[in-house]
């Protein structure tokens, strides 16, 4: 049996750090399916389609990571998509009490898909999806934050 992780996130857009546990996610299991979530919660800068073309781009080359997007229920997604595990990536403590949170429910609905944390690379500790777009919209450069792709992306969508 294939070990499958799921990597669920808004992706708005995808930074540096989401792309560092999309490769360290791809060492560990055998398939990865890097999943956009559509939070009806949030209003994201980049639409469905758009997030998941700037992943496509960003983890062309990667074996064995497919890019998707989902609405609803998490576990719902992972069960469709045969998946035993979900990842998630901590930067600090502050992010800690949510995610464990979202596992104790995802594990009430579905106790058969394990969620498993990952550690941030300490270099993109600070980082976020919001800070990088408060960040060009205030006219300041993401060259090395987020994927070469998703800079001219977010100049040209924010007017940096």
């Amino acid at each position: 049996m294939s070990k499958i992780a799921v990597y669920p996130g808004s992706f708005d857009p995808i930074t540096n750090g989401h792309l560092d546990i999309i490769k360290r996610t791809n060492r560990i299991f055998e398939n990865v399916v890097v999943a956009v979530f559509c939070n009806p919660n949030k209003t994201p800068l980049f639409s469905m389609e758009e997030r998941v073309e700037m992943l496509e781009e960003a983890v062309q080359g990667f074996e064995n990571v497919e890019v998707d997007a989902f609405e609803g229920l998490l576990t719902n997604y992972a069960r469709q998509k045969g998946a035993q595990v979900i990842v998630r990536g901590l930067r600090a403590v502050s992010d800690f009490e949510t995610e464990f949170q979202m596992a104790s429910m995802n594990n009430k609905l579905d106790s058969g898909v394990e969620t498993i944390f990952m550690m941030t690379n300490n270099r993109y500790a600070y980082l976020s999806s919001s800070i990088v777009k408060e960040v060009v919209e205030f006219g300041g450069c993401v060259q090395g934050l987020v994927p070469d792709n998703v800079v001219a992306k977010l100049e040209e969508r924010l007017g940096g």
